[in-house]
């Protein structure tokens, strides 16, 4: 009986090490310079604790989309919303959101397009609400961005360029509004420190005193 979880294996031999990661939609990923098939075997059995733990912390995080059906919960702005399905007789789906509850109207069932929906839906609001929060945060902070922009990435919350562009995942969109401005406060203290040393820390701390329990929340969700 074959007991090995399933997983994709991508050969690069440039790499020096072997790297172990999930997909979104908790497939095993392993990245390694080229091994054998009993070297993998031995890795697997090795780490059969961590692939399982890890993806049980997977499934308990808040916000991850793979099937939307009647009833599934999505968070905007760490609420939980219930996703009801109205079919009809349009040809384009649309999405409508009201009283705690996210309404997708579609002509056949497509979830790669609902999921889409709910994506775009995240990067609008995100566009709306983001925005004025860095410039009040910039204000308060005397750290000006050079620029803010949005796209959907799968690891990072936020990121600063080394020229002062903050970039935030849409996806920040299902997080609670106190941890969204923790990401913003964040982000603007790179302007000043390109690390994460003490004097980064302070600086976060300065602004937000109980930063870490953000962080503690911030861990609940899903990219």
């Amino acid at each position: 009986m074959n007991l090995l979880p399933s997983f994709q294996h991508i050969v690069n031999p440039k790499l020096k090490n072997i790297y172990l990661s999930f997909d979104d939609y908790g497939e095993l990923i392993i990245k390694s310079p080229k091994i054998s098939n009993k070297e993998l075997e031995k890795l697997l059995i090795k780490k059969s604790s961590w692939i399982e733990n890890s993806k049980k912390r997977m499934k308990l995080k808040k916000g991850k989309l793979l099937n939307i059906v009647d009833g599934t919960k999505i968070y905007f702005v760490g609420e939980e919303y219930t996703c009801r399905l109205i079919r009809h007789q349009h040809k384009n789906s649309k999405i409508i959101v009201d009283n705690y509850s996210i309404d997708i109207y579609y002509s056949s069932y497509d979830n790669s397009k609902f999921i889409s929906l709910v994506n775009n839906f995240y990067k609008l609001k995100a566009k709306e609400l983001i925005p004025p929060l860095v410039e009040k945060f910039s204000n308060i902070m005397a750290l000006v961005p050079k620029d803010v922009t949005f796209r959907k990435t799968k690891r990072q919350w936020g990121s600063c360029s080394s020229n002062n562009v903050l970039s935030f995942n849409t996806m920040v969109m299902k997080l609670p509004i106190d941890v969204i401005e923790y990401i913003i406060i964040h982000e603007l203290a790179h302007i000043k420190h390109k690390h994460h040393k003490k004097d980064f820390w302070y600086l976060v701390e300065e602004f937000m005193p109980n930063y870490k329990n953000k962080i503690n929340t911030l861990k609940e969700y899903s990219t």
